[in-house]
């Protein structure tokens, strides 16, 4: 297995694929973006096209540890690009689809095209996507959508691209040397890196969650010492269920581990973390990836918090955000996630409480973030609630 860091539609990803892996597979199995299509898997239909750094290229031949460092984008990434949605009303308006297997790929080939081409030449266009293979279309409907948005854009004086967002010569991808990957990958793993390679890729990149949840709690203490408390990051994970260190921390790299079963499925997300502290006005961020190779799935995550004074002690304001990707990823809905991240918070709270009065229990790094258990304490939780209501309602009618 080899670890492989890159972006995909404008988002960091760190996952682990063997080296036979393609991309198309990575993509689809790994992170679950199955707008992809699999067609010949031979580099001949053209189904499963993909931007690699801006530029078209076949994912089913492409193999994934080859993309190291790269900036892919799959037809998820263009759902807000300009060129594409113009595409997507043209091939509509124009009947240029049928089954719409070889739609996503065609559309980045088609894009393409309508950055390059200064002017609407039907012959360029059917050399351009002589790689796209549609047995349903006849593609003339696909050939006059791609003429129209050209028409449209060039109309506007909008001028073409010569390149296309080529930034050097050869394949796809060639400009990514096997010195550069081995840099990055010594970089990642924490060994020292060449002078000239230090600071170029952060081994715990920022990201742009899917999902953000924002919770608070209270604690009977003074800001300053649970501000105090959240330096020791040991100390955190002995509060967090499910949470174990894999190694000493240091200040500007954690790692670890955090247990978690949703349903059938159980989980182990290794990874690590780096963690950010502002003592001016006690507020921080803690910026995580993490995986499981057994199940396939992988989650970024980023807590941002912020201490306040209060007359019953300090109130901790959190902001959770995290990108979820993998099998557990279609079992951990964003509703009951949310639910079990409250009630996550609600026993860290206590724990955290717990070591600040010195009575912290000595097993709680042991405790397993059991997603069946918290949502049936959940449910018995909306249950009783229902029934109150109802008792109540019941009451005031007599």
């Amino acid at each position: 297995m080899s670890m492989i860091e890159l972006s995909v539609n404008q988002r960091a990803v760190r996952q682990s694929a063997e080296p036979r892996t393609s991309l198309a597979d990575f993509v689809r199995e790994k992170l679950d973006l199955t707008g992809t299509h699999l067609g010949c898997e031979h580099g001949v239909c053209g189904a499963c096209t993909v931007l690699l750094d801006g530029v078209p290229a076949r994912s089913c031949i492409t193999y994934a540890v080859a993309c190291e460092g790269a900036e892919v984008t799959t037809i998820e990434g263009l759902d807000d690009d300009g060129v594409t949605t113009e595409l997507r009303a043209a091939f509509t308006r124009e009947h240029a689809l049928q089954c719409g297997y070889c739609t996503p790929g065609m559309l980045v080939s088609a894009r393409d095209l309508v950055l390059r081409l200064p002017q609407a030449d039907e012959r360029l266009i059917r050399v351009g996507l002589s790689g796209n293979l549609c047995r349903c279309t006849g593609y003339v409907g696909i050939v006059r959508a791609v003429q129209s948005v050209i028409e449209a854009r060039r109309a506007r004086d909008i001028a073409p691209m010569p390149d296309g967002g080529r930034k050097v010569l050869g394949p796809v991808g060639s400009g990514r040397s096997h010195a550069d990957r081995a840099e990055r990958m010594r970089s990642i793993e924490g060994e020292p890196a060449s002078p000239e390679a230090v600071g170029s890729v952060p081994s715990i990149p920022d990201f742009i969650p899917a999902t953000v949840l924002e919770q608070q709690f209270v604690v009977a203490h003074p800001p300053e010492q649970v501000f105090g408390m959240f330096d020791d990051i040991a100390a955190v994970a002995a509060c967090l269920p499910g949470a174990s260190l894999m190694a000493p921390p240091r200040p500007e790299r954690v790692e670890g581990a955090i247990r978690v079963r949703i349903g059938p499925i159980a989980a182990t997300f290794q990874g690590a973390a780096r963690v950010e502290r502002n003592p001016a006005d006690m507020s921080g961020r803690i910026v995580g990836i993490g995986n499981d190779r057994r199940i396939r799935s992988s989650t970024q995550g980023e807590i941002r918090y912020r201490l306040v004074p209060i007359k019953q002690g300090t109130r901790v304001d959190l902001s959770i955000g995290y990108t979820l990707t993998g099998m557990l990823a279609q079992v951990g809905r964003p509703g009951l996630v949310r639910d079990l991240a409250a009630r996550l918070i609600v026993e860290f709270s206590e724990n955290l409480d717990h070591r600040l009065s010195g009575t912290s229990p000595g097993d709680a790094t042991a405790v397993e973030l059991n997603g069946m258990a918290l949502a049936f304490g959940l449910l018995r939780a909306r249950v009783a609630s229902w029934v109150g209501r109802f008792s109540s309602n019941k009451d005031g009618a007599t």
